[in-house]
């Protein structure tokens, strides 16, 4: 099977390529910056690399894009830094998922398509009673008026939850939600949950990108792990993180 990966030359897209390749999938990669790839993925006859900014393809290009594809795994994010943050494009997640959905849509795939996106705990997810303080509400509240990215993200995850919904004929979901993010060498135990058993303003775990990108892959390869959670917004942690 062939899967599309968006974000690809970001830290978690960069692991989740990787786990995908060690499954044995053929992957198709678009990035903006190709200078910042591994040297190995150019030599990777399973690795096509399309050099190009998502957002400025046509509409037939992004028909083209999907047209082969099993799955779509978005790693998406902005760069942090001032122009990353608050330049454009300011909803780029967003835009990316309902464009490519939109493209998926018009191919009229015989079988759904998976659609994985990455997404954050300081997102909650809409279908479920996710309690929070009061303290955390209005973190949160302030990073919806200071942080486009933020926002990004929620309308990312809702586009999915309210407007692709549990019965599209063509493109199936998973949405997933990482604590916070850093770098480890070697994939680890984790824990999946419905929802945070943490507060990701004031008690975050810790998750390793090359985690998601495992996790994330083994959703698409893994049937069952996928029927588990399709339609949701699974939170994962690091196993270690959760003794702290």
């Amino acid at each position: 099977m062939t899967i599309l990966v968006v974000g690809a030359s970001g830290a978690t897209g960069r692991q989740l390529i990787e786990q995908l390749l060690i499954q044995g999938h053929n992957v198709k990669a678009v990035v903006r910056s190709p200078e910042k790839l591994p040297a190995s993925w150019k030599s990777n006859e399973r690795l096509k690399i399309i050099v190009a900014s998502l957002l400025d393809m046509s509409d037939k290009e992004m028909m083209e894009l999907t047209l082969d594809c099993h799955s779509i795994a978005s790693c998406l994010g902005h760069n942090i830094n001032w122009k990353g943050i608050y330049g454009q494009p300011r909803k780029l997640v967003v835009d990316a998922a309902r464009r490519l959905c939109n493209a998926i849509e018009a191919n009229k795939p015989e079988s759904p398509i998976k659609y994985v996106l990455m997404n954050t705990t300081g997102n909650r997810n809409g279908d479920l009673n996710e309690p929070i303080s009061f303290a955390q509400k209005c973190v949160i509240g302030l990073l919806r008026l200071l942080l486009p990215p933020h926002v990004d993200n929620e309308q990312a995850a809702d586009y999915f939850r309210t407007q692709v919904g549990q019965n599209n004929q063509f493109i199936e979901w998973v949405t997933v939600r990482p604590d916070g993010l850093i770098d480890e060498d070697q994939v680890t135990d984790y824990v999946i949950h419905p929802s945070p058993i943490r507060s990701a303003i004031f008690n975050a775990g810790k998750t390793s990108r090359i985690n998601v990108g495992n996790f994330m892959a083994n959703l698409i390869s893994d049937g069952n792990l996928w029927n588990k959670w399709k339609g949701r917004m699974p939170v994962i942690y690091n196993k270690s993180s959760l003794n702290n």
